[in-house]
């Protein structure tokens, strides 16, 4: 592993930093505060809607979530910009819809170890933005937005990068354990530029990287930055180290869920140690819904139909928790979505956004201070470069349907289904025939976005 020499302390001092187990040896107390607010984005792999305790899940215990939801937001309609991860990790650090940037795929739905592109250049981040304010930015854990050195975290905006370009299952050894032997890539692990480990020990992800996260909170609390942690977890294969293993009743997902809780809680616990939880801005949530085909060992989406993968809300909808700077406590019911991040973080930091580019989010920060704000009252389902479903206020119009997994082919339906998502959040109850004024209305919705560009050639589709 590479020194800790980014946090400027010795070896000896490094490891009393890093060490969960000093935690309740910290003493609280005030740092002054900077003009410009901080920004923690924690970003689960595959975490469905119906994970956390706070979102009803009956067997999982999240108490540093559920203290999260309750000093801050529970937002119930937080959208991702995609069901699968390379495009909707794209969306939230571009804050924009995969069709415009390219960021997407009809035959390849992400990126693979052996892509030859990644996140174009001209695209312009989350963390390039706020380096115009004098942010520093930091990623660690889960990039998957492309592995050339041209898409890698140091070109687009981060000063520092610890993690991996991909997901945890793009492993030579897990993939060995499911027949495929052949498999010719490893799962690695990078520091800066440099490969610095191999095949890591998966237990120890979320813990190896909770650790990363509260050093570099406590090196940088004399300045702003922005924080990206990106858990590779509860992604299949699921793990949670030793402290975790065992205890929770829903198994080794479980296990995987409350370990990530507990790195939630030692993160918002070094805020307040620092006192940056005061001009700090968190934001908990997920990349897309559950990977359902792995049963036990994925989530859920609670009461919500299909995961990810899907066009439906299970696929879309994901928990999301906003906590600290700026945020009154509440349940928001109202749309939000990690497309809104980048114009949210700007707005916040007193960054202009760029005129040259159309961008698909509007700032939250209006929501933030009265719940009850509505900040987006449309949302568009794209698979691909297919618009399958739009949605506007509480209505939901699906105009194709396909399963999320499985060779099966699309169908394009000859009178579009409609749901009401206040009443039928599990769309499974179409009302088309009794509102064709609502079908009318969404149908020209949908039209005017698709003709309102030109839909960008597709990188994940490129051999």
């Amino acid at each position: 592993m590479r020194p800790l020499n980014f946090l400027g302390l010795t070896a000896a001092a490094a490891l009393v930093v890093l060490s969960p187990s000093c935690m309740v040896n910290l003493v609280e107390h005030t740092a002054p505060e900077t003009s410009k607010p901080n920004f923690v984005v924690i970003y689960c792999d595959d975490m469905g809607y119906g994970d956390l305790s706070c979102y009803g899940n009956p067997t999982v215990k999240t108490p540093y979530l559920d203290r999260m939801a309750q000093e801050g937001q529970k937002w119930t309609s937080f959208y991702v910009s995609a069901s699968v991860s390379s495009p909707s990790r794209a969306g939230l650090l571009t804050g924009r819809l995969g069709v415009r940037t390219g960021m997407y795929g009809n035959r390849k739905r992400v990126l693979f170890p052996n892509s030859p592109e990644g996140l174009p250049p001209e695209e312009i981040t989350i963390p390039e933005l706020l380096h115009k304010a004098g942010y520093a930015t930091a990623i660690v854990g889960k990039w998957h937005v492309g592995h050339k050195e041209e898409s890698m975290p140091l070109a687009n905006g981060f000063d520092y990068f610890y993690g991996s370009p991909f997901s945890n299952d793009m492993s030579k050894k897990e993939q060995s354990k499911v027949g495929n032997v052949n498999y010719p890539y490893e799962y690695v692990l990078y520091d800066q530029h440099q490969v610095v480990e191999r095949e890591p020990d998966q237990t120890q992800l979320t813990k190896r990287l909770t650790e990363k996260v509260v050093a570099y909170i406590k090196h940088h609390k004399d300045k702003p930055f922005f924080l990206y942690l990106a858990h590779p977890m509860p992604h299949w294969p699921v793990y949670a180290s030793e402290d975790f293993q065992g205890k929770s009743a829903r198994g080794k997902y479980g296990d995987c869920i409350e370990e990530i809780d507990w790195s939630v809680g030692e993160i918002l616990q070094t805020l307040r140690n620092t006192g940056l939880d005061k001009n700090t801005l968190v934001v908990f949530t997920s990349d897309n819904g559950p990977w359902l085909p792995y049963k036990q060992e994925a989530g859920t989406s609670g009461p919500l139909r299909e995961g990810k993968g899907s066009h439906c809300e299970g696929g879309f909808r994901v928990p999301c928790i906003v906590w600290g700077k700026g945020v009154k406590p509440g349940q928001v019911t109202n749309m939000g979505s990690t497309l809104d991040l980048l114009p949210t973080f700007c707005s916040m930091a007193g960054v202009e956004l760029p005129a040259d580019r159309i961008y698909d989010g509007n700032s939250l920060t209006d929501a933030f201070e009265d719940p009850s704000s509505v900040v987006r009252d449309e949302f568009f389902f794209y698979r691909g470069s297919d618009l399958y479903a739009v949605r506007k206020g509480a209505f939901k119009l699906h105009f194709m349907d396909k399963p999320a997994y499985g060779s099966a082919p699309k169908v394009v339906f000859e009178k579009p289904h409609l749901y009401d998502l206040g009443t039928d959040p599990e769309e499974k109850y179409d009302i088309s025939e009794k509102h064709p004024e609502i079908v009318a209305e969404l149908t020209k919705l949908a039209y005017k976005h698709k003709s309102s560009f030109v839909v960008a050639e597709s990188i994940f589709d490129k051999q």
